[in-house]
């Protein structure tokens, strides 16, 4: 609502199933962007389930609507139960927490007074219930899409498209884009799409994720284990390609790490840190290949991210071949290897890319060995202050438009 001499100050009511925070761990968009609305003076609600796949940790939750301050935001708990993997019982946990957000919306819309409604759980089921509240609210609905649901069950997941569940959220996905005032993508190139689907013109807006500048200045140690990696390919002057992240299948790294066993005789050495169902695999995969130039290292803190990075020389994002990638991507971890300031060898069949955009890495189709040798042997080529050049590229990016605290604005300005 606004005051007459007033600046604006708005009731804010985020949804999104799996909330997290820097404790808790991912995921962390919803946080960082509260933090920032609460800066600005507006009142911000996030009502999240108690338990996430995504989360290190989960909150303990005696009962539903239960209430927790957390940096100064308030988090709403919902109990959905607990699942192991992508099966029916997480897709149990949606229904409960939709089912339960319904039936809670009176409640919702009394104690909170929402003049802007957010749903933003992944899975487009969370638009019912979150247009029946900004409705009975008088509030302004916004959706926002961080992945591509359904087609991610259909395209990525090996579901049929005519399967129960699929035609379910492919209802949910087109009732979002007909009732939101305004529908905010983490993807850039997915409009045309959504606008099949029901998306009227000029209600479309990209605006993607980020990272906290303060953050890098920060100044958490390297852990001792990643440190003597380090110290050891330095001493030997080989030339360091990083990965950081999940060791997922779709990222991949069996191709990344068949690319580095060729590279070996020319002095390049991968660091891979992080883990992932996939870890085990490809430590084996390279002891079978007897590729002996690929170190794996543990996953750090978030905090400890720029620190790790900045022993890089340079830095690989990729994926396997997918549609999906036709609406773009929005890694957290591309913007994180933008702002460290080194170059990227990115290897994503996408239309463009922030990467891209800046002119900060090079860039090839997923999987393609060939051309991401070439790459990595181009970035080795250049002498170090070519190298400064191109990473500072990225970092000017992100300075520029990839904070959160520019992100955040950008948001309110839709408000």
């Amino acid at each position: 609502m606004q005051i007459k001499g007033e600046k604006y100050r708005l009731n804010i009511l985020l949804i999104n199933h799996y909330a997290g925070s820097p404790e808790m761990g991912m995921e962390f968009r919803p946080y960082y962007l509260s933090r920032e609305w609460k800066k600005k003076g507006h009142d911000v609600t996030i009502v999240g389930g108690d338990f996430s796949h995504l989360r290190k940790k989960n909150p303990d939750v005696a009962k539903d609507f239960q209430e927790e301050i957390i940096d100064g935001i308030r988090y709403v708990w919902i109990k959905t139960g607990e699942y192991d993997s992508n099966g029916s019982a997480r897709a149990m946990s949606m229904f409960r927490f939709c089912q339960k957000l319904e039936k809670g919306k009176k409640y919702l819309v009394e104690t909170y007074k929402p003049d802007v409604v957010i749903s933003s759980s992944t899975y487009p089921l969370d638009s019912y219930p979150a247009s029946r509240i900004a409705r009975m609210a008088g509030a302004k609905y916004i959706h926002e899409v961080h992945d591509m649901w359904p087609s991610t069950l259909y395209e990525a997941g090996g579901m049929s498209k005519h399967h129960p569940f699929v035609l379910l959220m492919q209802a949910a996905e087109d009732h979002a884009y007909r009732k939101a005032d305004i529908v905010v993508s983490l993807l850039k190139h997915a409009e045309p799409y959504m606008k099949e689907h029901g998306l009227k013109e000029g209600k479309f807006h990209y605006i993607p994720n980020g990272v906290i500048s303060a953050e890098w200045n920060a100044g958490e140690p390297v852990p001792e284990e990643h440190s003597k990696v380090f110290q050891e390919l330095r001493d030997t002057g080989r030339f360091i390609l990083g990965y950081f992240g999940s060791h997922e299948m779709s990222y991949g790294l069996h191709n990344l790490i068949e690319v580095t066993g060729k590279l070996d005789r020319q002095g390049v050495s991968l660091v891979m840190v992080g883990k992932g169902k996939l870890k085990q695999e490809l430590i084996d995969f390279a002891k079978e290949k007897s590729i002996d130039n690929v170190y794996f290292l543990p996953p750090v803190e978030k905090g400890q991210i720029p620190a790790v990075v900045s022993n890089f020389d340079a830095i690989f994002i990729g994926t396997i071949e997918s549609p999906l990638y036709r609406f773009g991507i929005c890694m957290n971890k591309m913007f994180d290897s933008m702002m460290a300031a080194k170059p990227i060898v990115m290897a994503i069949t996408t239309p463009s890319t922030p990467v891209s955009e800046a002119g900060c890495g090079i860039i090839t189709k997923s999987c393609d060995n060939e051309e991401i040798m070439k790459a990595i042997t181009c970035i080795q080529n250049m002498t170090p202050e070519q190298r400064r050049e191109m990473g500072n590229r990225g970092r000017e990016a992100v300075l520029e438009k990839y904070t959160y605290e520019k992100i955040a604005e950008e948001f309110l300005r839709l408000f």
